[in-house]
């Protein structure tokens, strides 16, 4: 009974980590700061029904009535009897043929206050709707109005969709990885949790009276044997010398990787494993070995991170594939694509706020492996494009979901006119990209060259510079210290400062010459970019208040707030970079809340 998890410690957490997909506050009151007074209690219902049926028919979710959007306790100013009334609108204002699934309904007592907590899972049974027959949906922070048709559920995907859900009877929470579930409860939570409690918060375990009962969900996550419990929790990473697979005698096919594992080691193992796959080393023309990179790294990180997380884990007997071909990288989950979306909905990037495995994607999405849902597939198409690479071919036959990721460039006319100048260095990819951007002599910033070739490691842009001063064709025509005057004057960040230029390559001149000329012009590139991630950031806040706020710490690069690609609203998150590392271990290491409109800002190590 000890590490049952108390209704006001799941008051407490859940002002630690705000609102989320997952999680809502509605206020008692209305009215200005100062002068608040009590709701219409129809309104109160009505907003009840709204958002429960919202979490209801998308991956369920809790509500917290009493706190404000700022994560203050306002508490409901009412009598016992119309609090009541509030706890049971759950039954009265919503549709009586589509009742939800109630986990919890509880009155709480908070710091003197009066809270009405709900928590709702993911319903399979019915598409609910309130009393009014009105539908709606949770999509991102938002209870969306939504047609009863677009979220109607095919009957052979109860199966999958309730697979990470059900019960293990027969395992208990020796047979997961407590180090580890210890780590993750850390860096969600930010407070010191005990493992129990955190499965019971994120939903993965449930107290019965006698025991903890755990879901599949936490045995595919943090399992010790998770063969023991799913036979092909496992990704397989296969390399094809060829186009296509030819069997015996001509058998081309080579194992590069067979992990299995929780999906914690999964992820982890097989990015590993799959990374040092997706670049080739070359012999050049002027005697040296040089390693490109085929595909872009996070567009491939983001497919294999999707499949593990979306894939149907009812089906036992296959697990994911990836395989490597000289033209092509595929990546095979098992299980199709979920009946409300179709092929053209993620091509045209409409985005899928939904998945079956909902406990799985929960934990995934609140660590930071994945951002809101429907992202992934999203971010591999920018990703590709970025890199001026075809987009992603996505198809789902036979119950499996296929990505193709191919190593095929896009250019302009202009652009391969451009381009054609420099055939004879033989550039990488990524050197092509950097090219491609200086057409014509145009300036370049370092921001520009980070986003469209995809760099997240400070070392990797490094020697992408590198490698363009020493073949001649990259310059700084401004220097850092005249970049940082020009950033302070217009007030921007250094690194969106317009600094390099591309020059046509001299191919006659000596190369010693051209070594030699490179080392006198173009100093190398010292800068030490570091990024942080910022969460439960208000959605008035602006870049410009964020830069003021940690310009204590050090000079920053840049900022940048998430807002949805379609509607432009903020997320709630941002990423800010500094110039120097020392300036994010400052940031790390402080010990005392940092604050920004009233919300008290969470910080982590930016990790892509």
């Amino acid at each position: 009974m000890e590490d049952l998890l108390r209704l006001k410690e799941r008051v407490e957490i859940a002002l630690e980590l705000g609102e989320s997909y997952y999680r809502e506050f509605k206020s008692a009151l209305e009215g200005p700061p100062n002068a608040k007074t009590p709701r219409e209690l129809k309104e109160i219902f009505a907003d009840i029904a709204k958002t429960l049926v919202a979490f209801a028919n998308a991956d369920g979710g809790e509500l917290f009535v009493g706190i404000e959007d700022n994560n203050t306790v306002s508490g409901i100013p009412f009598s016992d009897e119309k609090i009541e009334a509030i706890l049971n609108a759950t039954e009265n204002y919503v549709m009586k043929d589509t009742p939800l699934p109630i986990k919890r309904k509880n009155i709480i007592e908070y710091q003197g206050k009066k809270v009405v907590y709900y928590s709702v899972d993911k319903g399979s049974k019915f598409i609910h709707q309130t009393s009014k027959g009105e539908c709606f949906q949770r999509k991102d922070r938002e209870s969306m109005p939504t047609s009863v048709d677009s979220i109607r559920i095919e009957r052979e995907e109860i199966a999958s969709r309730e697979y990470d859900r059900q019960f293990e009877d027969l395992a208990i929470v020796t047979d997961l990885d407590l180090p580890l579930v210890t780590d993750i409860a850390q860096e969600i939570t930010k407070i010191k949790i005990s493992p129990e409690k955190f499965l019971q918060l994120m939903e993965l375990a449930e107290f019965d009276g006698d025991r903890l009962r755990l879901r599949k969900a936490a045995l595919l996550l943090f399992a010790k044997n998770p063969n023991k419990w799913h036979p092909r929790s496992r990704v397989r990473i296969l390399k094809i010398n060829g186009i296509e697979e030819k069997p015996a005698p001509d058998y081309n096919v080579t194992e590069i990787a067979d992990v299995d594992g929780n999906i914690f080691k999964l992820i982890q193992e097989s990015w590993e494993s799959l990374r040092p796959a997706l670049s080739e080393t070359r012999y050049s023309e002027d005697g040296l070995f040089k390693t490109q990179i085929i595909y872009p790294e996070n567009a491939v990180r983001e497919a294999l991170i999707n499949a593990i997380t979306h894939r149907d884990y009812s089906i036992e007997g296959r697990g994911i594939e990836i395989r490597i071909f000289n033209d092509r990288l595929e990546v095979l989950s098992p299980g199709k694509l979920l009946s409300k979306y179709t092929i053209e909905d993620l091509k045209e990037l409409k985005g899928a706020h939904e998945t079956r495995n909902t406990y799985l994607a929960r934990v995934l999405r609140e660590y930071g492996y994945i951002r809101e849902l429907g992202e992934g597939i999203r971010r591999m198409f920018e990703l590709m494009k970025s890199n001026e690479l075809v987009a992603p071919e996505i198809s789902s036959p036979n119950k499996s979901f296929i990505v193709i990721l191919r190593y095929k460039f896009i250019y302009t006319k202009e652009e391969k006119l451009w381009l054609a100048h420099f055939e004879g260095l033989q550039l990488s990819r990524e050197q092509k990209t950097v090219v491609k951007l200086g057409i014509n002599g145009r300036l370049i910033s370092p921001k520009e060259i980070f986003e469209n070739v995809g760099i997240v490691d400070t070392d990797v842009y490094r020697e992408l510079i590198n490698s363009l001063q020493k073949l001649g064709i990259l310059v700084s025509k401004v220097p850092k210290s005249e970049a940082q005057k020009i950033a302070r004057e217009k007030g921007k960040q250094t690194k969106s400062i317009a600094r390099f230029q591309i020059i046509l390559p001299n191919l006659e001149k000596k190369k010693d010459d051209i070594k030699e000329l490179k080392i006198i012009t173009v100093p190398e590139d010292t800068s030490d970019y570091a990024k942080i991630f910022i969460n439960n950031v208000d959605y008035s806040t602006t870049e410009e208040e964020l830069e003021a706020l940690f310009s204590q710490f050090g000079e920053i690069s840049d900022v940048h707030i998430s807002r949805d690609r379609y509607t432009g609203k903020p997320r709630g998150f941002a990423v800010l970079e500094f110039e120097s590392k020392d300036s994010l271990e400052k940031v790390l290491k402080y010990d005392q809340a940092i604050i920004l409109n009233n919300r008290k800002l969470y910080l982590r190590r930016f990790i892509e």
